[in-house]
């Protein structure tokens, strides 16, 4: 790599699973496109960071879907769904719910990093009260929050907007909260305080409509 090529970071992880788990070929994988001192970085949201020459960055997601891997656009965009382990099995706790659910809102641009979590019990394991968008599955329906914060002295859980909800009622909610957001929120506005000017009541009576 010459000093003039610049590079792109890209989020990666094995998508959504029993857990977050990587495989020996997807390590293997990534690893050639890594240089001896390069660093790969652990997130908390279950992804790996990953620097990539811009020219082959195409070339190298399509490498690392031949392998399982997934990959997401790092900056201003909603990430991949953080999940729980699915402990006891992927329909009691909604994995397809899960897989559909991120397919449809991870990468997509929003005014300031989205963090959505979703958890198949009510134990929480997938930290669904304490982040941007969190999903809840109890029995047979989906429990919709938003508006949580994980860190800082303004740490809150976030608000109950919706019980019991269908899965497609779900995708149809969270959609339009990540539309809502991505039209009216500021630059840079997390959506914690995105809610708090904009107003729940209002978001609330814009989702009902």
């Amino acid at each position: 790599m010459t000093q003039n090529e610049s590079t792109v970071k890209l989020a990666v992880n094995g998508g959504i699973s029993f857990g977050a788990k990587l495989n020996a070929k997807q390590l293997t994988v990534i690893a050639q496109y890594m240089n001896d001192g390069d660093e790969l970085e652990l997130t908390t949201f279950q992804q790996l960071y990953i620097d990539v020459l811009e020219s082959n960055v195409e070339f190298v997601k399509e490498k690392f879907k031949e392998v399982g891997l997934s990959c997401y656009p790092v900056g201003n965009f909603v990430k991949s769904l953080r999940t729980c382990n699915f402990c006891k099995g992927s329909e009691q706790e909604g994995m397809p719910v899960a897989i559909e659910l991120n397919k449809r809102i991870a990468g997509k641009t929003v005014p300031f990093t989205l963090r959505p979590a979703y958890t198949g019990c009510p134990i929480g394991c997938g930290e669904p009260l304490v982040n941007d968008i969190g999903v809840m599955k109890i029995k047979n329906g989906y429990d919709l929050y938003i508006g949580g914060k994980a860190k800082g002295f303004d740490a809150q859980t976030g608000a109950l907007l919706m019980e019991q909800l269908t899965p497609e009622k779900l995708y149809e909610v969270v959609e339009k909260i990540v539309d809502i957001y991505a039209e009216n929120g500021k630059k840079r506005e997390p959506l914690f305080k995105f809610i708090k000017r904009f107003g729940l009541d209002n978001l609330k009576a814009q989702l009902v409509h």
